[in-house]
């Protein structure tokens, strides 16, 4: 292996393209924390409005069809990522997206950028290849036999949270208990965790010397999909979920089959399945002369799952609930289908009643105080959950009044408290998933606003149908749970006005 000071830590100047999709939105702060400059060229700058670090990068509104912008953004610039490639499908397609990678390659060669850093699939030789592999395949070419040395980093199934790839697998194995498949289950994948693309990208920027090659990446652990989707079921939790491989291949079918049990629209579903029509495994391993393994190695497929898989076991149900700074947590930019399947129960409610009052009744919630909608439904459930071992409403509560961060309410556990304004609870109670209760008011006005939600992450199918089955209950407890927090709280200041009267 090379020493590795061949990849130093020289500042650069980079400019990303693709920065508002999957792997360009997590590698632009990669590249800052690596401590270069960089410009990032988007076509809507408003679709980078919410990721955190755009105060620090330059933006320039352009697209890649456009020779003369680009090569005006690219002045200055030495290392040129270029990370689009699209899903769309039609006439010209292939030809349309050589020619934009041509136009960058010259307007790279014009602007006298040192490298050019490509993000392509990992295919065998000597095949015929989908479209979409085949157009991938076919850019790279065009910036290896450009002027501008060129990186070609060709990965097979990159396991995050919010990928395509694994978002396919995530949503097979959780909706379908028995999986029909056509037979490219059984073909051979080497999966790559997202982690470790972005470490090969980033490193990509500071190699010594000239270089312009392709190189296969992966995290050298060969499965079948089939075995893909079925250790993702067990780090999920999951029952077994045996996968019954069909002996057609049906590629299209098999695409409307993902767009119909997944919300994967079709078209992102179809070229998905038909790159997995052949093996996907690394031929060679030379990155290894260039860039050593990160630090403990590289990710293993289970360990990449579970990494995509911990926010939401930590409970960290959406992305503003906590700091993202793991590179598979979701991105504002990320695709509205990608993480866990969740759903959520909503209400608003506005009132005249000052913000306080409102929070005396959500923070005395539960125990005697009951629930305030339906108190023989949530009995009902209560006793139900009791029945299957789970903790039932007689646990109460400590405190009448006050609750504070890890107490217990009735089958809740209050997981986060901002006092006044915020009580968020986690259920323990027997259910094919995981659910929280957040209550939260704030200043509106002259009165107040309060907002009441209810997050259900389903497990597997049993999860989704439960859902569906108690939904009808939601409906009627929730908003009269709602309005009757609110008519309690403009109780208590009428009380206290009362008592204040001479």
């Amino acid at each position: 292996m090379t020493d590795p000071s061949n990849t130093a830590r020289a500042s650069r100047t980079v400019l990303v393209t693709g920065a508002t999709g999957y792997i360009g939105g997590r590698l632009v702060p990669k590249l800052l924390e690596a401590g270069h400059t960089v410009k990032v060229l988007v076509r809507s700058p408003d679709k980078i409005a919410g990721v955190p670090w755009r105060d620090r990068v330059e933006v320039v509104e352009s697209s890649l069809d456009d020779g003369d912008a680009l090569r005006q953004a690219l002045a200055g610039v030495d290392v040129l990522y270029y990370l689009v490639h699209s899903m769309a499908a039609g006439a010209g397609f292939e030809a349309k997206e050589q020619a934009m990678a041509r136009t960058a390659a010259d307007a790279a060669a014009a602007a006298g950028v040192g490298r050019i850093v490509y993000l392509g699939g990992l295919h065998p030789a000597g095949v015929e290849l989908s479209t979409h592999m085949r157009s991938r395949e076919a850019v790279g070419k065009v910036f290896l036999d450009s002027p501008v040395d060129a990186i070609v980093l060709q990965a097979g199934v990159v396991i995050g949270s919010g990928s395509a790839s694994f978002e396919m697998i995530r949503h097979l194995a959780e909706t379908l208990p028995l999986m029909p498949a056509p037979s490219w289950v059984r073909n051979r994948i080497e999966a790559i965790a997202v982690r470790d693309v972005l470490y090969y990208l980033v490193a990509a920027a500071s190699l010594a010397g000239p270089l312009n090659r392709a190189f296969d990446v992966g995290c050298r652990q060969v499965l079948t999909y089939a075995g893909m989707m079925q250790e993702y079921a067990a780090e999920a939790g999951l029952p077994y979920r045996p996968v019954l491989a069909l002996p057609i291949p049906a590629p299209k079918l098999a695409g409307m089959w993902v767009a119909l049990t997944t919300p994967i629209p079709l078209s992102m579903a179809m070229p998905l399945v038909q790159s997995l029509q052949h093996d996907a495994v690394s031929d060679e391993h030379d990155i290894d002369q260039y860039i050593p393994q990160p630090d403990g190695g590289l990710t293993g497929y289970r360990t990449a799952v579970a990494l995509a898989l911990g926010k939401e076991r930590d409970g960290q149900v959406e992305t503003t609930w906590a700091n993202a700074g793991a590179a598979s947590d979701p991105l504002p930019s990320d695709p509205e289908w990608a993480g866990h399947k969740v759903y959520i129960d909503e209400r608003t409610f506005h009132g005249d009643v000052e913000p306080a009052k409102v929070w005396t009744v959500i923070e005395g919630i539960g125990g005697r105080n009951g629930w305030y909608s339906l108190p023989l439904a949530w009995q009902v459930r209560g006793w139900l959950d009791k029945l299957t071992g789970g903790a039932g409403l007689l646990r109460g509560r400590r405190h009448p009044h006050t609750l504070a961060a890890g107490e217990v309410v009735d089958w809740w556990r209050v997981e986060r408290i901002d006092r006044g304004r915020l009580l968020r609870l986690r259920a323990e109670m027997r259910a094919p998933g995981r659910a929280w209760l957040e209550l939260s008011v704030e200043p509106d006005g002259n009165g107040s606003r309060y907002r009441q939600r209810a997050v259900f992450f389903p497990k597997g199918l049993s999860g989704r149908l439960y859902w569906l089955a108690v939904l009808p209950f939601h409906s009627l407890i929730f908003p009269a749970m709602a309005r009757n927090i609110t008519s309690a709280a403009r109780e208590i200041a009428d009380a206290e006005r009362t008592a204040r009267t001479p």
